[in-house]
């Protein structure tokens, strides 16, 4: 016999397939996120737009807002990204080794211990929905885009995953960033590579992020260039795939020289590269990228009006849990033995000051 199934009914059964608690009635961020991870695993290595729009598609008739699905899904591409379930790889060849792109690609299972103890699971196998045990993954906790297992009194959890096949990844493997220098350093040595390059011509459709604007509305800040000069941060289109970073110098609006960001030797993506530089710009300029911090019995939220590279985000990630923004670009809250160190690495490794002003925001 065929039976007639609603709306709620598939998403029910998605987030049962998934292991997933069965509270929520739409598509929250940690189903899409868990429907992302089997997309991955069955369609990448790929680009974002292809993995995307998979998923987009298969959706489209669950969701009561489809037209932000897209940018949803796209948002939360980002965050697998950096919480190191999906690997983004620039200048890549597949098929034709005259074609390059950005690929996604899924990251092998892994975990990395946090300093409590829990685990941070990582990882996506193809065709599947979990790489652990039955008893292991109904003890999964989703967060977010986030998955986590807090170990049993005397059990070693960790010899317990390499025991099933998952790699162990050192924290300071997986929180590795560039080395701390001034601003002014980092900001000369771009310039004066970018004072080297031959000249370039005009760039069709080329973005910049004005630095004449307030660092606290990100988005706001991306224009089209009109009579700007200098150099700044910018975004051109390709073909294929997603737009190109850059640090382009401009006279009068009109593209004179530019470099592609990433630059070679950087293990990073190019807006991780691009979102530092404008910081050492911003911070140069005198004014610098800001975070607000409150604090609680045991906890402090950090809120962020930028985004940050994937490295300094991903020491939030591991410390604490992402939080509902309020007027502002993200949040995490972290324990509060944490705080003064991470604001530290803030302070010292991307030159962002702490916002007094509440209203500031995104």
């Amino acid at each position: 016999m065929i039976e007639e199934i609603g709306v709620l009914d598939v998403i029910a059964n998605c987030r049962a397939t998934l292991g997933l608690p069965g509270k929520e009635d739409g598509l929250d961020d940690r189903l899409l996120a868990g429907l992302l991870r089997r997309c991955a695993g069955m369609l990448c290595p790929c680009s974002r737009t292809t993995l995307r729009s998979a998923l987009a598609e298969s959706l489209s008739y669950l969701d009561d807002d489809p037209d932000t699905l897209s940018d949803r899904i796209d948002n939360l591409v980002d965050k697998l990204i950096v919480g190191g379930d999906l690997l983004e790889l620039a200048d890549v060849a597949i098929d034709d080794p005259n074609v390059r792109s950005t690929w996604v690609f899924a990251a092998p299972p892994s975990f990395v211990q946090r300093p409590s103890g829990a685990i941070f699971l990582i990882g996506i196998v193809p065709d599947q929905d979990t790489f652990l045990s039955f008893d292991l993954s109904a003890r999964v906790v989703h967060d977010g885009c986030t998955r986590s297992i807090t170990p049993e009194a005397g059990e070693d959890l960790a010899a317990v995953l390499l025991a099933q096949g998952l790699q162990h990844l050192p924290e300071r493997v997986w929180l590795k960033s560039p080395k701390a220098e001034r601003a002014e350093t980092h900001l000369t040595y771009f310039e004066n590579l970018l004072a080297t390059q031959p000249p370039c011509g005009a760039i069709n459709g080329l973005e910049i992020l004005d630095p004449s604007k307030p660092v606290t509305y990100y988005r706001r800040r991306w224009v089209n260039p009109m009579a700007q000069t200098g150099a700044f941060i910018g975004r051109r289109p390709q073909e294929f795939g997603a737009p190109l970073w850059c640090f382009v110098d401009l006279a009068q609006g009109l593209a004179q020289r530019l470099i592609d960001l990433p630059r070679s030797g950087f293990h990073w993506r190019g807006c991780d590269a691009a979102w530092r530089l404008q910081m050492a710009i911003d911070c140069c300029s005198g004014q610098p990228q800001r975070y607000q911090r409150r604090d609680d019995e045991v906890t402090v939220r950090f809120d962020f009006f930028s985004p940050l590279p994937e490295w300094s985000q991903r020491r939030l990630m591991i410390l604490g849990t992402q939080c509902p923004r309020e007027q502002s670009l993200f949040a995490y809250e972290i324990p509060s033995c944490e705080a003064d160190n991470e604001e530290r690495f803030l302070r010292d490794n991307l030159w962002m000051v702490r916002s007094e002003d509440s209203k500031a925001g995104e």
